[in-house]
Formats: structure tokens, sequence, C-alpha cells
């Protein structure tokens, strides 16, 4: 196998691996093994060894002495470090990017994409295409990273974005019929405007403080699962893997 299509295969296999531990396939502090998987995805275990540790480097499996890899667990400290990390990187993003200027074409993008999910929003306050803005959330937030022009804080971006939790929409999916998180969406669109009214203004430091607190809506949604009934925290199953 080539090297190039060892490589897609690894990307792949880190994706389905991805979305099988966060669908609840594998139990915290379960060990993987190679073989299986392999057999299961139908591919080499070169691909499978890769992805493991790319995901190991997210911080979703965990190596174990002797070798091999565990699926991980996560404290409510973990999910507040990973959201606070991700909010000190995109208000580093957003002051560079304020500072350094942007180019029209990138800011023509993101002002499109803004444009986009506030055609998500009805007339009242709770009616919103749930799932049309969560998508362009995440798209926001990948063309916001690209801004400030450096490659090493979109990729250490893109990076903690995959950690557990910490996502821009994260805990929204399947949760459109609670009202709580349906409210939250127009007061995140606001500060979506304020953020990029701060850069185009040149406004660094404000761009910064917006975009640290903009990233901390993922916690607040937690909390608004762990109060809820079980049958909200049932829908996602990779809260089994946060230990409480």
């Amino acid at each position: 196998m080539k090297q190039g299509s060892t490589r897609t295969h690894a990307i792949r296999v880190a994706i389905e691996l991805r979305r099988r531990i966060l669908n609840g396939e594998f139990e915290g502090g379960s060990r993987l093994f190679e073989v299986a998987l392999a057999e299961s995805m139908q591919v080499s275990r070169t691909p499978v060894r890769e992805a493991m540790f790319r995901l190991a480097e997210e911080g979703l499996l965990e190596r174990v002495r002797g070798g091999g890899f565990t699926v991980r667990t996560f404290s409510l400290s973990d999910v507040a470090d990973a959201i606070e990390l991700r909010g000190v990187l995109e208000g580093t993003a957003a002051r560079l990017a304020a500072e350094r200027g942007v180019g029209e074409a990138r800011l023509r993008q993101i002002h499109e994409t803004l444009e986009e999910m506030e055609g998500c929003f009805g007339a009242t306050a709770g009616e919103v295409d749930f799932d049309g803005y969560c998508d362009l959330n995440a798209r926001f937030h990948t063309e916001l990273a690209s801004l400030a022009g450096s490659e090493v804080l979109r990729r250490e971006i893109d990076r903690v974005t995959h950690l557990p939790f910490a996502s821009p929409s994260a805990f929204l999916p399947n949760n459109a019929d609670v009202e709580a998180f349906r409210l939250s969406l127009r007061p995140a669109q606001e500060q979506h405007r304020d953020l990029l009214d701060a850069i185009v203004k040149r406004e660094g430091t404000r761009a910064e403080a917006i975009a640290r607190e903009h990233a901390r809506a993922p916690r607040r949604n937690l909390d608004i699962l762990l109060a809820g009934q079980p049958d909200l925290l049932a829908r996602m199953p990779a809260l089994a893997l946060l230990v409480t």
C-alpha cells in the first residue's frame, strides 16, 4: 500500500473510530485491539494503528504501558480545561486577526456564513433551524480560526476542537427540543456579530475578550444537560465517558 493511500485510510479509520467511541460503542477504560478493529473496518492493521495514535494525540485514547490503547474517561475539570483552552486559542486568533488585518475575500466569506446563520432564525425567539445552525456554526468557527493567517494557530484550534465536549456546538446535536438550547442560539449569534465587528474595527483586545467568553458556551450547555432529565443524557452516549 502506498504511503498516501495508507494516510488516507488512517484518516478514514480515525473518523470512524471517533464516531464509534462518541456513540458509546466502546466504554471508557476499555482496551482497543488492532486486529479486531481492522477486521470490523475491513482494512489492514497499519491504518488502524495510525488512527489510534491520531486519536491519542487528540486526547480521546490513552496509551497504556506495554503497548496498546484504551478509551479515555474525562472529569468535569477535563471538560472545563478543554473548553477554556479552545477559548484561549480562538481569542488569540481573533486578536491577531484584528491586529494584523484580514483580507477582503476572507472577511466576505465569513460574513456570508454569518448571514446564512441569520437565516436559520424565525420570527420568535425559540424558532430556529437548529441542525442547520449547528452545521453553520462549525463552519463559522473554522473560518474564524483562519482569519489570523497563522497555520500554527489554525492547526492547534483544529486539534483542541476535536477534544471531546470542546467543539463550538458541543452538546447541541439531538437536543433541538430543549428550549434552553434553542434560546441560547440568538445571544450566541449576537456574539458572532460583535466578534466580527471588533475584528473589522481592528479592536484586538475586544475581539479576544468576546471570543473567550463565547467559547464557554459548551460548559453552560453541559450544565443544562446534567441538570435535566435522564432522557436528555441518554441522547448523548459520549457522556458515558464523563466521570462526574
